[in-house]
């Protein structure tokens, strides 16, 4: 009988296919946004937790939320330098970068509208601890020397960043000399230079951070708690993963705010949408139900078949919304990151966990918007279905 039941309900889904496929794409549209909003926030979070590295820890002032807001001295930085379980390069000097990270406004190219940029001043070791950063075109910046290398988001996005060209800022000029592409991490959106000459031309006596790479990654904990204790220091110390995963949760979490906010306002329509077509199969199907009733179906039975057609109205709106919402991985946006102020590019990133919970949310609609008729149509009288013209 149950797949009697099957073949009923997709017949009927087949005979109404424009009033199928209508209140399919409405739900469609609302997996669709719903998808988006998710890619999106997966996006951002990606983009900023692969800008670390679990075995780096970045070392900035005790309780600054970013390294624009922190402050190292030379002193402390050469107290952190040598600690035990700093790593040692292959020349015998400490695996660390002392670095200094400043926000300029570059006009976008194009639109000439500004829009904040991060500046990283960085040591010997900055390309080595971030192997995910590569130069692409031209050469590093020299040490000493009013050169920079620009992320290949910013080289495409801003004006003056490309190869070649020159930028302004820090009362001086810089030439770009190299581009860098960081893959999809946070720093494809940052100018990279030599520290000392970017501290002289900003006026900045300190450096905002120390990153360096751990001897052993189980020394962390230990190191951790010995530099914070520490009085000569006024330092915390974070695995790199750990700090970038930090500056996405404000901007994660307002995104999944906002997506369940439209979801909600969307998928009320869909399931009233839902409901109307499925009335309207009742109120067709008069008949068919009272039929099926004199043959020895249940009412359990007639509601599951009803239920059914409504899931699978459902699964069909969010396989079609996924599939759309999975071109969106081939857009690259902007936005202002909010911990820092800075611009930064991310893309859409389509997960398992968003597919899955993409499909069981719009079964779920489906369900919602199918359970009121498919209780109507169980609960019909079979005599007065059968009379019904």
């Amino acid at each position: 009988m149950k797949a009697i039941l099957f073949s009923y309900s997709y017949r009927n889904l087949w005979t109404r296919r424009l009033t199928t496929a209508l209140t399919a794409c409405g739900m469609a549209l609302v997996v669709f946004v719903f998808a988006a909003v998710l890619m999106l926030a997966a996006g951002l979070k990606k983009t900023l937790v692969e800008t670390g590295s679990y075995d780096n820890v970045v070392v900035i002032r005790k309780g600054s939320q970013t390294e624009v807001q922190s402050g190292i001295d030379r002193d402390q930085a050469r107290i952190i330098e040598t600690q035990p379980e700093v790593a040692i390069s292959r020349n015998g000097q400490p695996f660390l970068a002392k670095e200094m990270v400043v926000l300029i406004e570059l006009p976008k190219r194009g639109t000439k509208k500004l829009s904040n940029v991060v500046i990283r001043g960085i040591g010997r070791f900055s390309f080595d601890l971030r192997p995910q950063a590569r130069l692409v075109e031209g050469r590093m910046p020299r040490q000493g020397s009013a050169e920079v290398s620009a992320g290949l988001s910013v080289a495409k996005r801003f004006s003056g960043a490309g190869i070649g060209e020159r930028l302004r800022f820090g009362m001086r000029e810089w030439t770009v000399v190299g581009i860098f592409d960081a893959g999809a991490t946070a720093y494809n959106s940052e100018i990279w230079g030599d520290a000392d000459q970017l501290m002289q031309a900003f006026r900045r006596p300190v450096y905002s951070s120390v990153l360096f790479r751990l001897r052993d990654s189980s020394d962390f904990q230990s190191f951790k708690e010995r530099i914070e204790s520490d009085p000569r220091l006024t330092v915390e110390a974070k695995r790199e993963t750990r700090y970038y995963l930090d500056q996405s949760e404000v901007m994660a979490k307002f995104l999944h705010i906002l997506g369940l906010t439209l979801t909600i306002i969307f998928s009320i329509g869909a399931m009233i949408g839902a409901m109307i077509t499925m009335y309207s199969a009742v109120a067709n199907r008069t008949n068919e139900i009272g039929t099926l009733r004199a043959l020895g179906f249940s009412r359990a039975s007639i509601l599951f078949a009803f239920l059914l057609e409504a899931m699978f109205l459902g699964l069909v709106g969010g396989l079609a919304g996924l599939f759309f919402a999975s071109f969106m991985q081939l857009i690259t946006i902007s936005t202002v990151n909010w911990q820092t102020f800075s611009e930064l590019a991310f893309s859409f990133t389509l997960t398992g966990s968003i597919v899955y919970q993409s499909i069981l949310f719009s079964i779920v609609m489906g369900f919602v918007g199918g359970v009121l008729p498919a209780i109507r149509a169980s609960r019909m009288n079979i005599v007065e279905a059968l009379r019904a013209s």
